[in-house]
């Protein structure tokens, strides 16, 4: 099967939110509301009941005029996902898709993918169980695995009326978002495709207008480390040698200390 993804050509784009309302449709999520802050933005962010949100960029054109530059903002699907490395339950998986999903019989709650995650789109939901004890499981957008399963496409991307949203065969999309990011470099002359090689790559890749940081994103996102050498080979191993229980507390504390080291890390990025 030939490999797909979500593409995003922002300039497309007419902040219609029609993407919002068809993911909250199809998730059955709940309506969360925000105190007014100012702009025609609706939420300040992505966060647990909210799955995807467009956000509202002022900018001034070059010859002093105003236009908004929106952005479809929701999980981008990393090959390399921070928030799976993180996980200390292996909750946290790829599927056949390439979409980053979350197992909530394993998920505990800690919070640790929520630290972690690159694009700060990952959060908790507080629930109640039949006995009104609360807890808590990790939440994001699931690129709509359900609907990909049968073979659908996302929800938010039948709702785009502009062709926003595509969802379509990788080789295909990626040559056509090149001759689409020629056509528009004359009137966005910072353009580009946003599809990040540090974390190899994502399964929604982005046409912007004006660079990354312009729109909230980091430019040159990586995995820590630590977290590629917890995941990928001290946690197998040390479950063959010592469980699966001992390194789950093990894991804790390695994910306090990859969570420090995150913090460093955004600390020291370099925006333009």
């Amino acid at each position: 099967m030939a490999d797909y993804i979500k593409f995003v050509d922002v300039t497309k784009c007419d902040g219609c939110r029609a993407c919002m309302v068809a993911c909250k449709n199809w998730n059955d999520l709940p309506t969360v509301t925000e105190e007014y802050s100012g702009s025609i933005q609706s939420h300040a962010k992505v966060n647990a009941h909210t799955w995807n949100v467009i956000t509202y960029n002022e900018h001034e054109t070059a010859n002093g005029g105003f236009e908004w530059l929106f952005r479809h903002q929701s999980c981008l699907h990393c090959v390399e996902a921070a928030c799976e490395k993180a996980c200390p339950e292996d909750a946290i998986s790829h599927t056949e898709f390439g979409s980053v999903v979350i197992d909530h019989d394993k998920c505990v709650g800690c919070g640790y993918c929520v630290q972690n995650c690159t694009f700060d789109v990952v959060e908790l939901a507080t629930y109640k169980d039949k006995h009104g004890k609360e807890y808590r499981r990790a939440q994001k957008c699931t690129l709509c695995t359900d609907r990909l399963e049968q073979g659908l496409e996302p929800a938010c991307v039948t709702a785009c009326h502009t062709d926003c949203l595509i969802y379509d065969e990788k080789e295909k999309v990626l040559s056509e978002a090149e001759q689409r990011l020629a056509k528009i470099k004359e009137r966005f002359p910072n353009a580009n495709i946003y599809n990040p090689q540090g974390i190899k790559g994502t399964t929604t890749v982005y046409l912007l207008a004006d660079k990354p940081s312009v729109y909230g994103l980091p430019e040159n996102p990586k995995v820590p480390l630590s977290q590629i050498v917890w995941k990928d080979y001290a946690q197998p191993l040390g479950k063959a040698m010592f469980g699966v229980t001992t390194m789950a507390v093990v894991g804790s504390v390695i994910a306090h200390a990859m969570n420090r080291e995150k913090g460093e890390y955004k600390g020291g990025q370099d925006h333009e």
